[in-house]
């Protein structure tokens, strides 16, 4: 709609009444708009306040306000006693705004890329979306109704009430001392790793550690063995770096290193999960860890071990670390403090070897902006005092109830349908369907009635045995048992379905 006002014909703007943005922001960007856009030409008149207020239905001071600011932006001029005009210094040859397609910009307004980028976003997997709120079966989601908020509460009003220039100012780059040193003793105690406060580097969770050790170590095309089927996030982002993947087999010992010689000899880094495989859930046995540690120092390779979620057995002891054996200073270790505490919380660390160390730190200094001050603190406090054991040994509880009301649920609901492998670490588990069951079809299904399965082959480069996968660790038991009971008519349907259907 075109209204006819004293002045240039001005397209109604739309105003949002429930924005944040004030209606006078909201008049400027329209306004802007029509201006760069040339729909307002140079020198046309503009309507005056009183016409324009009516028009778009605002007070006069909203478009004051709104004419002071492209008058101070340049964009329009007033002349004294004939009101305001589209500055004529804009009486240039303006592009238009280029079409667009329904995938973005057109072919001719595409960006320029950097090389490394259009290669690696031709190659990334697409990652796991997560509910807004926590469902059966959704992956690598702790359990946020058994999180101590309160307690979390109490501390970050402890650190808010210190001397400003304590909790203002910028972060260390490595990271907070506090907790550095933190992570040491938990490490040293808990983990079997042996190291010091400058060992340790802070990260915005494993995924940016991901990237800052590829950005630090690998050249486009280096060769990096990854686990298949492996992580989806720590995969793209060594693509970010330009690495050339090598996907390596896993069994019933953990990555087959004998075949990553085969397929790749020449290995710059290679990435694993030791403690409990992602996704399919093995512990990497001593032989096959020391058998990579070997190949690892003959070729001068590295290792990244990532320890998403070693801290939750459920039976036993945990599995070794991979770093706590490594007596040649091949491993890095990086930890997530997401998987044990809270998605949002975006904390990582790296425990980097000795020679590493300063490259780690001189790279940390000159392009590290670091992780929020205050989070680091308030994870401090709550490692020194105690909290972040007893917070572990209580979730180990929580989450071994929850597997096993998978695991028992299964047995009632899904035999013959789908066999629910047993676990005693981490959060989920892996389910393998009966032959006659498409897994894809499956998931789609089962999301139509709120139940959230991935599958086993989008963990993967080259294929892989057909299954899902379940995690038992966002929800409590009794909606585990109301969902595995669905998921059951879910399949049982669909097998009499396919039994009815002609041919």
């Amino acid at each position: 709609m075109v209204k006819y006002a004293g002045g240039a014909l001005i397209p109604t703007i739309e105003l949002d009444r429930r924005s944040p943005g004030s209606l006078s922001t909201q008049l400027v960007g329209g306004l802007r708009r029509l201006i760069l856009s040339g729909h307002l030409a140079a020198g046309q008149r503009l309507p005056s306040s009183r016409t324009l207020a009516q028009d778009q239905g605002v007070s006069r001071m909203t478009v004051v306000t709104a004419y002071e600011q492209l008058t101070s932006e340049g964009l329009i001029a007033s002349r004294v006693g004939a009101g305001a005009y589209v500055s004529a210094a804009l009486d240039i040859d303006r592009p238009l705004p280029a079409p667009r397609t329904l995938g973005g910009l057109s072919g001719s307004a595409a960006p320029r890329l950097a090389r490394l980028s259009v290669d690696a976003s031709e190659q990334y997997f697409p990652r796991l979306s997560h509910p807004e709120a926590p469902c059966a079966f959704v992956t690598g989601t702790p359990a946020n109704d058994q999180f101590p908020m309160a307690l979390w509460a109490r501390l970050s009003a402890q650190y808010w009430r210190q001397p400003r220039n304590l909790v203002l100012g910028y972060p260390d780059a490595e990271g907070l001392y506090s907790l550095r040193r933190a992570i040491t003793m938990h490490l040293q105690a808990n983990r079997g790793i042996t190291c010091s406060p400058e060992d340790v580097f802070i990260f915005n969770g494993a995924q940016d550690a991901f990237n800052r050790i590829g950005q630090t170590l690998l050249n486009p095309g280096d060769k990096v063995w990854i686990e298949n089927p492996g992580a989806i996030g720590a995969r793209n982002s060594l693509i970010s770096s330009g690495a050339d993947l090598v996907p390596v087999p896993v069994d019933n010992e953990g990555i087959d290193v004998a075949e990553g010689l085969r397929l790749c000899p020449d290995f710059r880094l290679a990435f694993v999960t030791p403690a409990r495989q992602h996704p399919l859930g093995v512990t990497m046995s001593p032989g096959r860890r020391f058998e990579l540690l070997g190949a690892a120092e003959r070729c001068g390779a590295w290792v990244i071990e990532d320890d998403y979620d070693g801290e939750f057995h459920y039976s036993g002891h945990p599995a070794a670390t991979l770093k706590s054996v490594d007596t040649s200073g091949r491993v890095i270790y990086v930890g997530t403090f997401s998987k044990v505490m809270f998605a949002a919380l975006r904390l990582g660390y790296v425990v980097a070897p000795p020679a590493l160390a300063t490259v780690f730190r001189r790279v940390a200094g000159a392009t590290m902006q670091g992780a929020p001050a205050s989070l680091q603190a308030i994870m401090a406090s709550f490692i020194e005092q105690g909290h972040f054991t007893t917070h572990i040994r209580r979730m180990r509880r929580v989450y071994g109830d929850r597997q096993k009301a998978l695991q028992d649920a299964a047995g009632r609901h899904l035999r013959g349908l789908l066999e629910v492998e047993p676990t005693s670490t981490g959060f989920q588990t892996v389910g393998r369907l009966a032959p006659d069951f498409d897994d894809l079809e499956v998931i789609a299904r089962a999301a139509e009635r709120g139940i959230v399965l991935s599958s086993l082959s989008r963990f993967a480069i080259t294929p892989v045995a057909p299954g899902l996968i379940l995690g038992f660790s966002a929800v409590p038991p009794a909606a585990i048992e109301a969902a595995v009971e669905e998921l059951g008519r879910l399949l049982r349907g669909m097998r009499a379905g396919a039994a009815k259907a002609p041919g």
